[in-house]
């Protein structure tokens, strides 16, 4: 359930209740169910929660410090007194939806550890964390008996850099006969959240002069390979970067990330032909670790390092968002459940797929070629992996056959890719609901342009021997992270591409080079249609004419003062 809906527990309670009696009686639903709250329902009996769950859930480990609630604790200190907690609940979870804090009571919510769907079926923090904004849940929307005369609202925590959810804040109430939308304590929740951020952002910009601190007396004198890292940041000295490898960055990266865990003093354990060692200190402020500092030394004889091979362009990337979507995919696939990969168009939902099957033969079907299935499913031989590309595609007899296939071949190892956009019908909806459970988001490369610089080589074609690598200018480089990318990494490599395969000049590819909308970076304001059309009529020209005003404004027909100034009106 979103805000902006009328609520159905406060419209028709009684009839909501008598539906969820009958739903878990296994008796015909009335058609006026709305349709995500029977989602809800079923996710809940797909995880197998039980509806009279009595005793709290436990709580997986806490992690020892938690830079949300570090963050959090003094505003909610201050906001819990005046939220009047006599029979109201205020919670804060991580982003696993553990409860790290807690104010008030209220029965049937007490002692509750962990607010996962998995656990406790339909509540709002795990809507607002699966949503990125606020959600409300109200009375028979939950799944739990001991929920009915719930009401909660909750909104997420969202990282100040990185844009991730970093947990959920949830307000429970009690039940009113006259509630509705939206809760009486939301904007309560809303405030507190902002300002949890606002805090946030402030320790963020406190940690960052902290690890730059460190850096800067680690590398102070001649030539030190010196690196500091906090899991999000990395400050790298020249001769730091000389021997670092992928590889041995990826460790470091999940060194920091782990360092405010465990104890990391002492050297890293590198890949092997590393050619370098790294000893590592945390980096402390208040008595907690926000990064490490790592001191590089070259081996005197390093073995010598095997050719390694780049990794699958499906898994490229070092960014927090990145990292994060990938992770919890490899995750998922380590089950034969299916899996739902969803995300603009290219970016690389079938590549990760395909990787995630491992070595496995696939078979794959195309809703796009074929939306009823009609010549995919007939041809797949049961026990092999299946991957069902562009299900936003699939007509209802394909539905109708997909759902066939796993009623009757539950243990089908299923990866399904899907672009939102289009509208859906029922059944694809009802199906998408299904496997929204289990289902990874993968970000635009407009969110991780930091992974441009690991996708370049990538992405280029491999080169004869004895001929360079591709390489860029700086300028280059800055053009193609400003650009928007609408087409992902499929855009991204068809630009490198068509630059390896035409280009004669030698040395790095320069900003001059790249195709005219890169080169230019995106408009400033939204562009009409007609102005796309007509900004690359004088890009084109001005290409043609190398960058010569006089010439490509003659060329289309207007005046000097003309291009001029619709120039000017596409950078506003």
């Amino acid at each position: 359930m979103t805000t902006t809906d009328p609520s159905p527990a406060a419209t028709s309670r009684p009839s909501l209740s008598a539906a969820r009696e009958r739903f878990l009686s296994g008796r015909p639903l009335p058609p006026d169910v709305p349709e995500e709250v029977l989602a809800a329902w079923r996710r809940a009996r797909f995880f197998g929660v039980p509806h009279d769950l009595a005793e709290p859930v436990a709580a997986p480990p806490l992690p020892g410090e938690s830079v949300l609630l570090a963050a959090a604790r003094p505003v909610l200190d201050r906001i819990a007194p005046a939220l009047g907690l006599d029979g109201s609940l205020l919670l804060l979870t991580d982003e696993r939806l553990r409860v790290l804090w807690t104010a008030g009571s209220m029965p049937g919510l007490g002692g509750c550890a962990v607010l996962s769907e998995q656990e406790v079926g339909n509540n709002s923090a795990a809507l607002a964390l699966r949503a990125r904004s606020r959600a409300e849940v109200h009375g028979p929307e939950h799944f739990l008996d001991r929920w009915q005369d719930v009401s909660a609202v909750s909104v997420p925590v969202l990282g100040p850099e990185s844009g991730q959810v970093l947990g959920t804040l949830t307000v429970a109430s009690r039940l009113s006969a006259a509630a509705g939308r939206p809760h009486p304590q939301a904007a309560l929740a809303e405030a507190t959240v902002a300002a949890v951020e606002t805090e946030l952002r402030a320790r963020a910009g406190r940690d960052e002069r902290v690890l730059l601190d460190a850096y800067v007396r680690a590398a102070w004198g001649q030539n030190r390979a010196v690196a500091a890292l906090d899991g999000r940041n990395r400050l790298v000295s020249d001769a730091a970067q000389r021997l670092l490898t992928p590889e041995v960055l990826a460790v470091l990266d999940r060194t920091a990330a782990g360092a405010r865990d465990t104890d990391v003093t002492g050297l890293a354990e590198l890949p092997e032909g590393a050619g370098c060692t790294a000893h590592v200190t945390p980096v402390r402020r208040d008595g907690r670790t926000i990064g490490i500092v790592a001191a590089l030394d070259a081996l005197d004889d390093p073995a010598p390092p095997a050719p390694a091979s780049p990794p699958p362009v499906a898994l490229t990337g070092s960014s927090v968002p990145w990292r994060h979507a990938v992770g919890h995919a490899v995750e998922l696939a380590r089950s034969r459940e299916p899996l739902l990969l969803t995300g603009e168009r290219g970016t690389g939902k079938s590549a990760l797929a395909r990787e995630l099957f491992g070595p496995d033969p696939v078979q794959a079907a195309d809703a796009a070629r074929d939306p009823g299935l009609g010549q995919a499913l007939p041809a797949w031989q049961p026990g092999r992996p299946l991957l069902l590309r562009h299900a936003e595609r699939l007509a209802q007899s394909g539905v109708a056959a997909l759902n066939s296939l796993l009623d009757e071949h539950p243990d089908t190892r299923l990866v399904v890719t899907y672009t939102p956009g289009a509208p859906v019908g029922p059944c694809l909806e009802r199906l998408l609901d299904k496997l929204s459970a289990r289902s990874v988001t993968l970000p635009p490369l407009r969110e991780r342009t930091e992974d441009i610089r690991e996708l370049l080589p990538a992405l280029a074609p491999r080169t004869a021997p004895g001929q360079p690598p591709l390489t860029w200018t700086l300028d280059a480089l800055r053009a193609l992270q400003l650009y928007p990318w609408p087409g992902n990494v499929t855009e991204l490599a068809h630009v490198v591409r068509a630059l390896a395969e035409r280009r004669r000049a030698t040395g790095p590819v320069r900003r001059a080079e790249l195709p005219d909308a890169v080169r230019e970076g995106p408009a400033t304001r939204p562009l009409s249609p007609m102005e796309h059309a007509e900004r690359a009529a004088i890009l084109e020209a001005l290409r043609r004419h190398g960058g010569n005003k006089a010439r490509a404004a003659a060329a289309l027909g207007i005046g000097r003062a003309t291009l001029y100034r619709k120039l000017r009106e596409y950078r506003r």
